[in-house]
């Protein structure tokens, strides 16, 4: 069990040393968020800002929840991840999903909006990915995008690829399968509003990808992430764990700290990111 924490604000600086504390602190990974431009947020490019935290840490993971291939070149995104891959030393990991079209980076630019439009970018943009990714000669046709025949060189550090995790809308069958192709899904569900999520619903997860994945016990599976989005008390540590240990239970892998609504400033941010993961007791 892991323990991430999303880093929802601040400039790219303060972003950075935020990260630096994430790592102090105990937590397995250090997380941004991916936006062009996002109602009246201060909103920085994501890769620019990992890259700040790539510089200030050495050992947590590091992602941006999410990014939306369908608003990105893939060749452009293939090129950005190997490089941060590599700054990093082989700690990124791509949370990818359709995305919020109330980013004007969908709805004021002329991108697709509609949601199988963006799922069908997505798939074509996830081939791409990993065929670029693999440093060998790849070309693609698809409905959306064209790749003549290039090598991108250098590979990622990580290998066979760097890790992939997609949003799993449970229990939608095809979004639950979009993700059982890559490293890991983003616990979601298309009954609960606004997809919230419930330990019954991982439970189901955990047993359809292990259904899917060679018919083994999930904890004998080859390394496949469920990864748990929530919010816990930092100055109630027995009540952090309480809150997430049911979901543990039922089987994810990563707990997400994902503090989007205020009070949710640097200076708050700093205090719960030192008080640590809401790890057992």
């Amino acid at each position: 069990m892991k323990y991430g924490f999303i880093i929802t604000s601040g400039d790219p600086v303060t972003v950075a040393d935020l990260a630096r504390e994430v790592e102090e602190a105990g937590w397995d990974g250090a997380f941004y968020w991916d936006g062009i431009c996002v109602g009246a947020f201060d909103t920085y490019d994501p890769w620019v800002v990992m890259a700040a935290m790539a510089m200030r840490t050495s050992r947590v993971r590091i992602g941006a929840m999410l990014t939306p291939p369908a608003r990105r070149r893939p060749w452009k995104l293939a090129r950005e991840t190997t490089t941060l891959d590599r700054l990093s030393g082989g700690r990124l990991v791509l949370p990818v999903g359709l995305g919020a079209t109330d980013d004007g980076g969908f709805s004021k630019v002329g991108e697709p909006t509609d949601k199988k439009a963006r799922a069908e970018i997505l798939d074509e943009s996830l081939e791409i990915l990993t065929g670029l990714w693999s440093g060998e000669p790849f070309s693609y046709e698809g409905n959306y995008h064209r790749v003549e025949e290039m090598t991108f060189l250098p590979k990622p550090v990580q290998t066979p690829r760097i890790p992939v995790w997609v949003v799993g809308a449970w229990p939608s069958k095809k979004s639950m399968n979009r993700a059982l192709r890559y490293d890991g899904l983003l616990a979601y569900t298309t009954y609960r509003t606004p997809g919230h999520v419930e330990p019954e619903d991982v439970r189901g997860m955990r047993e359809y990808v292990a259904e899917r994945r060679g018919g083994k016990p999930f904890d004998t599976l080859e390394t496949f992430d469920i990864v748990m989005e929530g919010e816990t008390p930092g100055g109630d540590p027995d009540r952090a764990s309480e809150m997430v240990a049911p979901f543990a239970e039922a089987g994810i892998t990563w707990w997400m700290e994902s503090p989007w609504t205020p009070p949710n400033d640097p200076d708050t941010l700093r205090e719960r990111i030192r008080n640590g993961p809401p790890r057992p007791a």
